[in-house]
């Protein structure tokens, strides 16, 4: 349901989150179209605001020093956060990651409003959250093994998935001139760089398009200067308004989860159906049962992943394509998700 200006708004939601992915602009959007007021905080990692002029303090800073800017960066932005609270006075804030907030502010929150805490990536990676996970009203992670550490820690959680944006992911008709699709981070992640290296040795025929940054020239002037097949890898990366095109252009897209991404969906699982493209993906018993009937194909290992695009490059694969975008549309948007979120709170969406 979309919002309009004639809508009557029953509910206010304070959305707080970091400034990346586009995901807090599809929350609010949620939000929205359910018939909420919604007022959105953003913050800048690894200190925020991240300008020009904070980016050269903090990395020509030493350890104390950049200690002291995440310090003062963090009181200003909790004490900024309680100033529009306590203006706005919403009935739910709803948080992405929160990794800069501090438990006081959160009590604050929940003195006068439920607090959601969704932790859209992994607890391996964000060990600040730990002190905030246990002052909210409702805990959430994309990761059902997350889950059940926190759940064994004594904080109640629960599994909430990633979603599709489906302002930005959606089906437009295209000429397929890409046979092979990867889009995503490639530098810091060698499962990934070891698997597509493999696709483009077995298919030297066929158009394959990687982007994503995979030798910078920062990290390595000489790696990058002699990086080899560049009319493959970009080396570089797309804005998130742009790749629904590209996906749109290909015959199949992968999908290469991180290494302690085992039980949970990346956004790439539905941002990819989304768009109305054939995805083949890593195996995880989570995206197995959103797919049971092989709309989505998985791989195991580099094997199978290459035997999965022989099969889909000798067929026609856009009735599985199809299907999977309708599953998508069904039950994996963000609106589903906020319509849980707003449910497990208490309120009427």
């Amino acid at each position: 349901m979309e919002s309009t200006g004639k809508m009557k708004h029953l509910h206010k939601a304070l959305v707080i989150g970091p400034n990346y992915y586009n995901f807090l602009n599809a929350v609010s959007k949620a939000f929205l179209g359910l018939g909420w007021d919604c007022t959105v905080i953003g913050y800048d990692n690894p200190i925020d605001p991240y300008t020009a002029a904070m980016k050269v303090r903090y990395k020509l800073g030493c350890s104390s020093c950049r200690k002291k800017l995440r310090n003062e960066s963090e009181k200003s932005f909790n004490a900024k956060a309680v100033a529009i609270f306590d203006t706005e006075a919403p009935d739910l804030v709803f948080i992405m990651n929160g990794d800069i907030l501090h438990p006081d502010t959160l009590e604050h929150f929940r003195s006068k409003a439920k607090v959601a805490l969704w932790l859209f990536d992994n607890l391996s990676k964000m060990s600040s959250c730990r002190d905030i996970a246990g002052h909210c009203d409702r805990l959430y992670s994309f990761d059902r093994r997350d889950v059940a550490e926190l759940n064994r820690s004594g904080m109640e959680a629960s599994f909430l998935p990633q979603a599709c944006d489906t302002e930005l992911y959606y089906p437009v008709p295209q000429k397929k001139d890409i046979d092979i699709l990867f889009v995503g981070d490639l530098y810091y992640y060698p499962n990934r760089q070891a698997l597509l290296k493999r696709v483009v040795e077995e298919f030297p025929h066929n158009r394959i398009l990687i982007i994503g940054k995979y030798k910078p020239w920062y990290k390595n002037p000489l790696k990058w200067l002699l990086r080899e097949h560049r009319d493959v890898y970009t080396n570089g990366n797309v804005p998130a308004s742009a790749v629904n095109a590209f996906y749109n252009r290909a015959r199949i897209v992968l999908n290469i989860h991180r290494d302690d991404q085992k039980d949970g969906a990346n956004p790439r699982v539905f941002e990819i159906c989304g768009s109305g493209a054939y995805q083949i993906c890593d195996a995880n018993p989570y995206v197995r049962t959103i797919f049971p009937d092989g709309d989505v194909e998985l791989y195991a290992d580099a094997d199978e992943l290459v035997e999965r695009i022989r099969e889909a490059l000798a067929s026609d694969k856009s009735e599985a394509a199809s299907r999977a975008h309708v599953t998508t549309m069904r039950n994996h948007t963000y609106a589903n998700r906020i319509e849980q979120v707003i449910s497990d709170s208490g309120f009427c969406s």
